[in-house]
């Protein structure tokens, strides 16, 4: 049996970004590709304006809540994706590292938190294709 890549999420507050993405990974990726979230300062609940932008496409994300970043979740991690939490996440040889230059949602209007979700999509639509070759699928 092949192994399964296991995808870690990093933001500052794990309630919005990081949370996208983990849903699209979740949905378009199906049981093919683990997923996990954490924040490096997590906030009390999730970005009501990322859930709200994910519920348009029909992916629910209100039953997740921010979460800690932790050592052991990097180290289990074949690859942790980081958006815009600096330099606080744990590096590890062997681990691929990906920096995902994204705006933090948290505040703005509707349409921004929309264009947030659509770029985040393609990323990781992008990342399904490199981990998952379509000769596997």
């Amino acid at each position: 049996m092949a192994h399964k890549p296991i995808v870690l999420f990093v933001c500052v507050h794990n309630a919005g970004r990081s949370q996208m993405a983990a849903g699209f990974l979740d949905t378009l990726a199906a049981d093919r590709i683990d997923v996990r979230s954490a924040g490096s300062v997590p906030a009390d609940e999730l970005n009501p304006a990322a859930v709200a932008v994910m519920a348009e496409l029909d992916i629910d994300i209100s039953a997740q809540a921010p979460k800690a970043l932790t050592v052991d979740a990097v180290a289990m991690s074949d690859v942790v994706v980081t958006m815009g939490c600096g330099d606080v996440c744990p590096f590890f040889p062997g681990i691929s590292y990906r920096d995902w230059m994204l705006p933090d949602p948290t505040g703005e209007d509707i349409a921004i938190v929309r264009s947030i979700r659509d770029r985040i999509r393609i990323l990781v639509e992008n990342l399904i294709a490199e981990l998952i070759p379509a000769t596997a699928c």
